[in-house]
């Protein structure tokens, strides 16, 4: 594949085993009964902390039974808000719903109130399915309270549902049916199913002013980029892998990639709830014999550290994300055997777009990109070699949810989405990302706008003069710096406004420099470059 010049296409499909957007013509629940039939009822597919496996069927089975207790309290094509950690019933739930025409809406419980209050509006969500034990384990009761408090509409609160309370409504006869059903699961699924093109899920993300945005991903778009990733690793991953996944399923990341296309491929996906349990996930891995890993550079770095001898040593291939992977990452990784590939991808394009492989890499390059995307580069000024990346393909999103217009689905312009980054394509198809064009830092996966870290910072001072700059940090990939002319600021001001706000600790910077002018550019707007410059020298001299 040759670079692709400004304004044109270039496509990966002959990169890799074959693809063609004929294999996503299927909704989620009915590409799982797809892989059951084709790798067997009995193999297992799941398995959490707990360490009680199920099998596929016991998949098909649950998701049935489950499916069927929330269709009662639920409307077709209703966007039900879904706040869980990565356990085994997460996974039966999304399929569940699937399975009846429901759409899950993955809330961040990490995001904070706020964000969770806007996501909800947002997704124009009646509904949330949480756990009391999760709550009480994450300490979530305060943030439970305020959104049952939450009005959606006059006169109506939002729902809380959970799951011990489902759990409890599914009696004896309920299961018994499931498990007729189960023996006609492809015709139930079909009484119910929505279309492929229609929502198969919908995650949350920011917009450039910090305000979440909904991406509203099909069935098609998931199937898809589920048979895009297997197909890419063509020799590489196989259907008896044992998957081990830290990641949030509110990332597309660890819904997708990390759990989505591997039980689409026979392969069984022990889930954990975190993925910051440094010590605690290399045993997992040595307990479970996992061979695949899903992580991003911090968290690689972290298992590294806490892992006693012979934890990772059963790890073939780390498929990372969200970062960029260290070569410090990959000599600690490199005594185990253990490959590791370097993905990209957006959470719009569901979301991987490219992933080194073994026999496909250079430094620097994040890979080939996966079969069946089609990229443009656009110019840049200022940029001689490559441009801004935008793709197109069966696994970009149907659609953003945005807060002005709660529910209502916007598609992107021709199917074409904008990645904002800048990217160069070589001439044997391999992808390198030079940079960001919006201003996002990404910090231990998560992506933060500065723009909205400003705006908290200037209600608190309004003042004052406030920029807010991600530089380099070896741990967590990039961190926060204030620059600011107030005199008195604080950093412990900024967490007091934080936590008021519902604003998570993570948003907040990390440094804070004084100074008596920002520089301005001629036309009035922050010179953001000169402001970076400052900080290089300030951090130079000290």
């Amino acid at each position: 594949m040759r670079q692709a010049p400004a304004s044109s296409a270039s496509s990966g499909c002959d990169d890799v085993r074959m693809f063609n957007a004929a294999m996503a013509n299927s909704t989620l629940f009915g590409a799982l009964l797809d892989s059951v039939k084709l790798h067997g009822a009995s193999r297992i597919a799941l398995e959490d902390v707990e360490r009680k496996p199920i099998s596929y069927g016991r998949l098909v089975l649950g998701s049935l039974v489950l499916g069927d207790a929330l269709a009662k309290h639920t409307r077709r094509l209703e966007n039900v808000g879904v706040l869980l950690p990565n356990v085994t019933t997460l996974a039966v739930l999304v399929f569940g719903l699937n399975a009846y025409g429901r759409v899950p809406a993955m809330l961040n419980f990490s995001a904070g109130l706020k964000n969770l209050k806007s996501t909800i509006q947002t997704g124009a969500i009646r509904q949330v399915i949480t756990s009391r034990r999760f709550v009480s384990l994450s300490k979530l009761d305060d943030v439970i309270a305020a959104l049952a408090d939450m009005e959606i509409a006059p006169g109506r609160k939002l729902t809380i549902r959970y799951m011990e309370d489902i759990g409890k409504s599914i009696g004896t006869l309920d299961k018994v049916r499931g498990a007729v059903r189960s023996k006609f699961a492809r015709a139930v699924h079909r009484k119910h199913a929505l279309l492929p093109s229609q929502p198969a899920v919908i995650l949350f993300t920011s917009g450039t002013e910090g305000t979440p945005k909904g991406v509203v991903l099909s069935n098609a778009n998931l199937v898809a980029n589920a048979r895009q990733i297997f197909a890419h690793a063509d020799g590489f991953l196989t259907a008896r892998e044992i998957v081990l996944n830290p990641l949030p399923m509110f990332h597309s990341y660890g819904l997708t990639a990390a759990t989505v296309m591997p039980l689409l491929s026979g392969m069984t996906v022990v889930l954990y709830p975190s993925p910051l349990h440094y010590k605690e996930i290399p045993k997992l891995i040595g307990a479970t014999r996992a061979t695949v890993l899903f992580a991003t550079d911090t968290f690689l770095q972290g298992y590294a550290r806490g892992a006693e001898a012979d934890d990772l040593k059963s790890v073939r291939y780390v498929i990372a994300g969200a970062e960029k992977i260290k070569d410090q990452t990959r000599a600690m990784w490199a005594k185990y055997g253990t490959t590791i590939l370097e993905g990209y991808g957006a959470t719009e394009c569901a979301p991987v777009l490219a992933c080194t492989l073994p026999n496909r890499t250079k430094p620097g390059s994040v890979g080939p990109l996966l079969p069946g995307i089609e990229t443009r580069l656009e110019p840049v000024d200022g940029i001689d070699v490559g441009g801004r990346l935008m793709v197109r393909g069966p696994n970009v999103m149907a659609g953003y949810l945005l807060a002005d217009k709660p529910g209502v689905l916007v598609p992107p312009p021709d199917g074409w989405h904008d990645t904002g980054d800048i990217v160069e394509i070589d001439a044997a198809g391999l992808v390198s990302i030079k940079g960001r064009a919006k201003r996002f830092a990404k910090i231990g996966g998560e992506m933060i706008s500065l723009a909205a870290v400003e705006t908290m910072v200037s209600g608190l001072w309004p003042d004052n003069n406030n920029v807010v700059i991600a530089v380099p940090d070896e741990r967590k990939g990039e961190q926060l710096i204030l620059v600011t002319d107030r005199k008195e600021a604080l950093r412990a001001d900024l967490l007091a406004a934080a936590k008021s706000e519902g604003i998570p600790e993570l948003w907040i910077p990390k440094q804070i420099l004084v100074v008596d002018e920002i520089p301005i550019m001629a036309t009035g707007k922050t010179d953001f470059v000169a402001t970076s410059e400052m900080i290089r020298r300030q951090r130079t001299a000290s």
